[in-house]
C-alpha cells in the first residue's frame, strides 16, 4: 500500500487559506499580530501551530481554534507514529496481559 505524504500545517495554511484569499504571509502577520518570523516558520514546517496562533488564526479566518490545533495534532501523530512504528509494534495489548 502506497503511503500518502504527510501534509504540514503550513502547507494547509498556504494552499487552503493564503493562496485562495490572496493573502501574503506579511499581511497575515500584520492582521493577526503574529510575528512575521513565526508565520514564516509555520509555512516552512519549522514551527508548530500553538494555542496562541490557533486562536489568532481562528479569529482571522472565522473558523475555530480546534480546527487549527486538530491539523497540528494530526500532523504530530502521523510523524510520531512513523518514528515509533517498530517500537509500538513490539508492545503487547492489555488483552495479551490478561490472556483474553
Amino acid at each position: 500500500m502506497k503511503k500518502i505524504p504527510t501534509v504540514t500545517p503550513g502547507e494547509i495554511l498556504s494552499e487552503e487559506f493564503l493562496i485562495p484569499f490572496n493573502i501574503t504571509a506579511y499581511r497575515l502577520s500584520k492582521e493577526t499580530k503574529i510575528p512575521a518570523t513565526r508565520i514564516s516558520e509555520i509555512l516552512k514546517g519549522k514551527r508548530k501551530i500553538t494555542v496562541d496562533t490557533a486562536l489568532r488564526f481562528a479569529q482571522f479566518f472565522e473558523n475555530s481554534a480546534e480546527f487549527w490545533l486538530g491539523i497540528q495534532n494530526e500532523f504530530d501523530l502521523r510523524e510520531e507514529r512513523e518514528k515509533l512504528q517498530s517500537e509500538l509494534s513490539s508492545i503487547n495489548s492489555v488483552h495479551h496481559l490478561i490472556g483474553a
